[in-house]
């Protein structure tokens, strides 16, 4: 049953799916069990060990160690963690707060629809790394309020999707009829807009996941992010870009962890749209 699960399924339709889905597996099994089976967990958590000092991949550290002989594949493993963290509390505050008020001004319209988007709309004026870096500089470096400025930077976007998806919803004949039979409006909010609008939702969800991650360790990369000793992949390969011709692995293996995570959400969300979108679907 297992088997023929996993061929129906369209996270397994082909090659690629089937490779974004073992990726993100291995990133939450690493976020949820990495203390258990990372290979030196002191490390991972930022322990010091100055006998092992810039050690090259081999047997006894796989992806080698750092200036401070710290296992690589255990800090790699480790910061998983907080990428999984900061991934779905951006995303997922985001979506709550631009959800609620994508839907107050999908369904109202007039006065109420037009101050919603323009405050949205000012904030989408500038680009979100960049809204990311003034928040975060006023704010102070941090995971927390790194994770703070990218909430306020990414909102807008969930706003205007589901402001036109909601839009589009109010207008069906259900709903009218709905409302002129006196159902309150909290209700038709609830049973009928919101449950419209959340293949979307999903499918938006899924492609910033990965976005999200990149962004906060562009954050981390220039010192503004998660601090040290902390595990995080774009500390890492802040720490390694001034050696990378010597010691390459630092940056290498840890922008590929990143690049892998960020590879395998976008990947998972086009299988997403695929599998929703009607048009797709038929053809």
């Amino acid at each position: 049953m297992i088997t023929r699960l996993t061929k129906d399924s369209f996270l397994f339709k082909d090659k690629l799916t089937t490779f974004a889905s073992i990726m993100i597996s291995i990133f939450i099994l690493s976020a949820i069990f990495g203390p258990w089976f990372a290979p030196n967990p002191a490390q991972g958590r930022g322990n010091a060990n100055v006998d092992d000092i810039f050690v090259g991949p081999g047997r006894a550290h796989l992806l080698g160690t750092d200036e401070l002989g710290r296992d690589l594949l255990s800090r790699i493993i480790f910061g998983a963690r907080p990428a999984l963290f900061i991934a779905l509390a951006v995303v997922g505050f985001a979506a709550i707060i631009g959800t609620a008020l994508g839907l107050i001004a999908g369904f109202s319209g007039g006065w109420i629809d037009n101050v919603i988007m323009r405050v949205s709309e000012l904030f989408l004026s500038f680009p979100p790394l960049l809204l990311s870096l003034v928040a975060v500089t006023f704010l102070g470096p941090g995971l927390v309020n790194a994770l703070i400025a990218l909430i306020i930077s990414w909102w807008p976007w969930y706003t205007r999707l589901i402001r036109v998806e909601a839009s589009i919803v109010r207008s069906k004949p259900f709903v009218e009829i709905s409302a002129a039979m006196g159902v309150p409006n909290r209700v038709i909010l609830v049973r009928h807009i919101l449950r419209n609008v959340t293949t979307p939702l999903i499918v938006q969800i899924a492609a910033d996941l990965g976005t999200v991650i990149l962004a906060a360790g562009s954050l981390a990369f220039i010192g503004l992010g998660a601090q040290p000793p902390s595990a995080d992949w774009g500390l890492m390969v802040a720490q390694g870009r001034n050696l990378i011709f010597d010691q390459w692995w630092i940056s290498t293996f840890s922008g590929l962890a990143i690049f892998l995570a960020v590879l395998a959400f976008n990947i998972l969300g086009d299988a997403l749209r695929d599998r929703f979108d009607p048009r797709i679907s038929r053809q």
